[in-house]
C-alpha cells in the first residue's frame, strides 16, 4: 500500500518527472530555487503568489533532487523539508513519499486502553543508534508486554547527537538515525508486532541553531508573547493562518504519511495562544476528522498546567481532543516516597507525598486548582475525579526526570529498591495508563544525561548554563562539584547514555526484567478486558500514616483495589481489601485475612466482581 500526505508547501513530487516547491515567504521581496540534480545545478526566481506565497514548478526534478532556497546573500533549507541529509544548514532533498511500499496490512491501531507505552530515544536505544537497528528490539518489547512505542522527536536538529527538542525542520527525520524510509520500516514492523507508535512532536519552539525563519518570514513569530525560547510561534496574530497550517499539517503528515499512530504533543503550556480554538484543540480536531475516522488514533500531552478541558469524553467514553496526559503528579509524589528528595518542583508534594499519590492514582490530577508552593501560591490544575483513569499517563521515570537531574540517574541508582518495587506494581497495575522510560524495565546502570552538539560558541554556553543551572543545589554549590557535571556537547556524554543489552542476562537486571514481565501479563490478562467503559476515576484514603488504599469501578462493574504500606515499617493492623488477591508482595506464608499488619513495601491489588 502507498500512504502520502499531500501538503500545500514545501516539495510536492507532481509526477512525469516534475516538482512544485513553495514556500511561505512574506518577509521577503524575492526568492530564489537553487537546485541540483545530478551534476546540473540552477537557480531559478520564483513566481510571487499572494499572500506572502512563493511558487516554482521544475519539471525535470525527481525524487532525490538537492534543493535550497535563497533571499539576499542567505541560503537555506526548505523548513517543510521531507529530508536533509547534510544537516540543517544544508540543502534539502526531494521524496517521494509513494516509492515506499506499506507491507502492514489492514494495521486499524489498537483501543487506547490497551495501551502500555514504552518511551525511547533513537539514538540511544541500541548501539548504532538508528531506526533500522531498532527494529532488532521490537520482538524484545512485544514479549515484555508494551503496547505502544513513543519515541522521542526525530526532526531535523543541529548536529549528530540531541534529545531532539532542538528540532528546527519538523517534518524531516534526522539523517543521523537513518533515511526516511527507514522510520516507515520501523513503524511498519512494529505494526506487524502489535504496537503502536507515537511520535513525540515538538510545537511549542524552535532549536536555537538553525532556525531561518527570520530571514524571510519574521511574522512566524509573535513578539507579544515571550517565551524561555523568544518571541513565541504566532498562532493567533496576523499572518497566524499560515503559522497554524503549517503545524496542523505536519500533525497530519506523521499520522498520514508515516502511519504514525499518534502524537504526544511537548509542553503544550509553553504554546502561546489566545485563539478559540487554541492550536492544540484544532490539531486533535483535524487528526481525529481526518486519519481518526479510519483507524485507533490517539493524542497524548505534556501540560504542567493540569487543563481538563483538554481530555473530555463523549457519552461512549471516547475522547473528544486528547486521548490523555502526562501525569508528573504520580512521578512527583512517588520519587519523594522512594528517594526522600524534596528538592525544586518535589517541595509541592513533600509535605504529604503519599496523599498525592492515592489522589492521582483514583482522580487524574493532585493538583485540582490547589495553590502551588513552588509556584509562589499561584493555583494549579482543573478538577479531574470526572475523567477516566485513561486519561492519565502514569510513570516513574521519563527522559525528562532521569535527563534533567545533573548526573542523570535512573530510579534504581537512587531509590530503596524495596520501595521502587512497590511503586513499580503500584503504577503498572492501576488503569492509568502506564509508561516505562528504556531500559527502566531491566534497570538499566547506564544514565540518560542531557547531550547536545551545537556550533562552538552555543556549545559553551549550553555547557556553562548546565552547571549553573545546577549551582543552587547545595550537591553542585561548589565549582569542582559544578566542574563534574558532564558536558552537553562532549560525544562521551551521549556514548555514556546508551543502553547496555547485555546486562538482561545478568544479576540484579534479570530480576527487574521479569518483574515487569510478571507485571504487565497479570495487567494484560486481568485488568485491561475490564478497561473499556470506565466513566470516571476512583476514591482514596490514607490510613495510618503509611498505608494507602485506592478503589476504582471497572468498565463492566468490578472493583479493583489497591492496598500498599509506603514505608520501611510494617503498619497497625489494618483490613486487607474485599475480593480475591490477585498481586500481592512480600507474600505471606500464613494466608491470614481480615485485621493485620502489612509488612514494610507491601502492595497488594484485589479484584472484587460484580457480582460479589
Amino acid at each position: 500500500m502507498k500512504h502520502r500526505h499531500a501538503m500545500p508547501f514545501g516539495a510536492e513530487v507532481l509526477g512525469e518527472g516534475s516538482t512544485r516547491f513553495r514556500l511561505w515567504a512574506p518577509g521577503a521581496k524575492q526568492l530564489m530555487l537553487e537546485t541540483s540534480i545530478g551534476a546540473t545545478q540552477s537557480n531559478r526566481p520564483m513566481t510571487a503568489l499572494a499572500q506572502g506565497w512563493f511558487e516554482a514548478v521544475v519539471p525535470s526534478a525527481t525524487a532525490g533532487t538537492r534543493y535550497a532556497y535563497r533571499v539576499g546573500d542567505t541560503r537555506f533549507p526548505d523548513p517543510a523539508s521531507r529530508f536533509n541529509p547534510e544537516d540543517v544548514h544544508a540543502a534539502s532533498t526531494v521524496v517521494d513519499p509513494l516509492a515506499f511500499d506499506w507491507q502492514d496490512g489492514g494495521w486499524r491501531g489498537r483501543p487506547w486502553e490497551e495501551a502500555v507505552i514504552y518511551e525511547l530515544h533513537i539514538g540511544t536505544f541500541t548501539p548504532e543508534g538508528t531506526f533500522a537497528a531498532a527494529i532488532g528490539k521490537l520482538d524484545y518489547l512485544a514479549d515484555l508486554g508494551v503496547t505502544a512505542l513513543e519515541i522521542m522527536p526525530v526532526a531535523d536538529f543541529p548536529g549528530k547527537r540531541n534529545w531532539g527538542y532542538d528540532g528546527v525542520l519538523p517534518f524531516a527525520p534526522d539523517a543521523s538515525y537513518g533515511r526516511p524510509e527507514d522510520l516507515k520500516r520501523l513503524i511498519e514492523q512494529a505494526h506487524r508486532r502489535g504496537l503502536m507508535v507515537l511520535l513525540d512532536v515538538v510545537y511549542n519552539h524552535f532549536g536555537p541553531e538553525g532556525n531561518y525563519l527570520n530571514a524571510y518570514a519574521p511574522q512566524f513569530f509573535n513578539s507579544k508573547h515571550h517565551t524561555p525560547w523568544g518571541a513565541a510561534i504566532n498562532f493567533d496574530a496576523e499572518g497566524a493562518r499560515a503559522v497554524r497550517d503549517f503545524f496542523v499539517h505536519n500533525a497530519l503528515y506523521w499520522v498520514e504519511e508515516y502511519r504514525c499512530d499518534g502524537l504526544r504533543l511537548d509542553a503544550i503550556h509553553a504554546i502561546a495562544d489566545d485563539s478559540d480554538p487554541d492550536i492544540v484543540t484544532e490539531i486533535a480536531r483535524a487528526l481525529r476528522a481526518g486519519p481518526g475516522r479510519e483507524r485507533e488514533i490517539h493524542i497524548v500531552l505534556e501540560n504542567d498546567r493540569n487543563q481538563a478541558r483538554y481530555l473530555p469524553r463523549d457519552g461512549a467514553g471516547r475522547p473528544l481532543a486528547a486521548s490523555a496526559q502526562w501525569n508528573d503528579d504520580i512521578h512527583h509524589a512517588i520519587h519523594i516516597l522512594t528517594t526522600g528528595e524534596q528538592d525544586g518542583y518535589y517541595e509541592d508534594y513533600a509535605a504529604k507525598p503519599l496523599w498525592y499519590l492515592g489522589r492521582s492514582l483514583a482522580q487524574g490530577f493532585g493538583y485540582q486548582g490547589e495553590p502551588s508552593p513552588h509556584r509562589d501560591g499561584d493555583p494549579r490544575g482543573d478538577p479531574s475525579a470526572h475523567l477516566p483513569p485513561a486519561a492519565f499517563v502514569s510513570f516513574l521515570q521519563t527522559h525528562d526526570q532521569v535527563g534533567n537531574r545533573a548526573l542523570g540517574e535512573r530510579l534504581c541508582a537512587i531509590a530503596d529498591p524495596q520501595a521502587l518495587r512497590a511503586a513499580v506494581a503500584c503504577v503498572l497495575l492501576a488503569p492509568s495508563v502506564p509508561l516505562l522510560f528504556m531500559g527502566e524495565e531491566f534497570a538499566a546502570s547506564t544514565p540518560f544525561l542531557f547531550f547536545c552538539e551545537f556550533g562552538p560558541e552555543l556549545a559553551a554556553a549550553v555547557t556553562r548554563g548546565r552547571r549553573q543551572e545546577f549551582a543552587r543545589f547545595a550537591r553542585f554549590s561548589d565549582p569542582a562539584a559544578q566542574a563534574s557535571i558532564p558536558d552537553p556537547n562532549d560525544a562521551h556524554t551521549f556514548s555514556a547514555s546508551k543502553l547496555c543489552w547485555d546486562e538482561i542476562g545478568r544479576a540484579p537486571h534479570a530480576e527487574w526484567l521479569e518483574l515487569h514481565r510478571e507485571l504487565l501479563a497479570l495487567r494484560h490478562r486481568l485488568v485491561v478486558p475490564r478497561l473499556a467503559g470506565m466513566k470516571a476515576g476512583g476514591n482514596f484514603r490514607v490510613e495510618e500514616c503509611s498505608v494507602l488504599r485506592v478503589q476504582w469501578t471497572l468498565g463492566e462493574g468490578s472493583r479493583l483495589h489497591l492496598i500498599a504500606n509506603f514505608a520501611a515499617a510494617a503498619s497497625a493492623p489494618v483490613a486487607l481489601p474485599p475480593g480475591r488477591i490477585v498481586y500481592a508482595y512480600p507474600l505471606q506464608a500464613d494466608g491470614a485475612t481480615g485485621q493485620r499488619k502489612l509488612p514494610p513495601w507491601f502492595v497488594a491489588y484485589a479484584l472484587e466482581h460484580a457480582d460479589g
